[in-house]
């Protein structure tokens, strides 16, 4: 079994959100691969050994050819996942490619629009209500929920949390929940200090969000979880670790032979990485 099982290729570096506590890339509109060398890279994903493929960005849904990356990588084997921000998603798209599409991911940082716009563009929990309405009508795909907690929504996680709750007594897919600490990783400098919430603070949020049971799972991210965690392929091809605030970039992902063995000279942590990509597959989900 490879020391990984995930793959996330950041399709594009393109979105209508500017989020504070973004660590996508930025600014790559120039340097985007084409069509060509990206079904490549779904190829070369799926040669790796690599189990998923998670199209994000930037929102992958603003590349025309999209579409056919997804179906690419499901005819090549790969596992399907989708993280986009919800504004440009519709029922059409889904209703054309979601047959290959295992999974779609959607970020919702309050439970009102009043919330929501601190860190995303007025509109977005409109946006995300309407997305979480059409996707019952594809059962077959899971849908998972991602809020950053910042100092502007903290308080508000336990509305999301019961926004959810009502939301899976209706919903027929397989709902799950992802929280994650924000915290300084992005390529653009921000104002952290009044953003970022205490790892002490991150954990009573936990703790008091675990006292009452729920009708979906919910995935608590924190900074030394989210650390060396993911392989990233970058909309120029580049393959990128996070570590820390960092981006180290190794390089064209086309021109690595061997990925496993590329992987122990940098600083992606595999057995972190397969504990919780226990939690990422339909194959093992709980």
């Amino acid at each position: 079994m490879p020391a990984f099982t995930t793959i996330d290729y950041h399709v594009t570096s393109r979105c209508n959100q500017a989020c504070p506590y973004c660590w996508g890339p930025q600014d790559f509109d120039e340097t985007e691969a084409d069509s060509k060398t990206a079904a490549a890279i779904v190829r070369k994903i799926a040669q790796s050994g690599a189990r998923r493929i998670v199209f994000t960005g930037g929102d992958p849904i603003l590349r025309a050819d999209i579409g056919m990356l997804i179906r690419s990588a499901k005819q090549e084997g790969l596992e399907v996942a989708l993280s986009a921000t919800g504004d440009e998603l519709t029922h059409s798209f889904v209703r054309g490619y979601g047959g290959w599409i295992d999974l779609i991911s959607l970020p919702l940082d309050g439970a009102s629009e009043e919330v929501s716009s601190r860190t995303k563009k007025e509109g977005h929990f409109t946006a995300i209500m309407n997305c979480l309405d059409f996707l019952a009508d594809f059962r077959a795909i899971d849908v998972k929920v991602a809020t950053p907690v910042t100092r502007h929504n903290i308080h508000d996680i336990p509305g999301i949390v019961a926004l959810l709750d009502e939301r899976a007594a209706h919903m027929p897919n397989h709902l799950f929940y992802n929280v994650f600490h924000a915290y300084p990783r992005s390529m653009e400098p921000q104002a952290w200090d009044e953003l970022i919430v205490s790892n002490d603070d991150f954990q009573v949020l936990k703790a008091d969000i675990g006292r009452s049971p729920h009708a979906f799972k919910i995935n608590w991210l924190d900074h030394e979880t989210l650390d060396k965690l993911y392989v990233m392929v970058f909309p120029d091809g580049s393959l990128t670790i996070p570590s820390g605030s960092d981006y180290t970039d190794y390089g064209s992902f086309l021109e690595i032979e061997d990925l496993e063995k590329f992987l122990t000279t940098t600083d992606f942590d595999a057995p972190k990485h397969l504990r919780h990509s226990k939690g990422w597959s339909k194959e093992h989900r709980g």
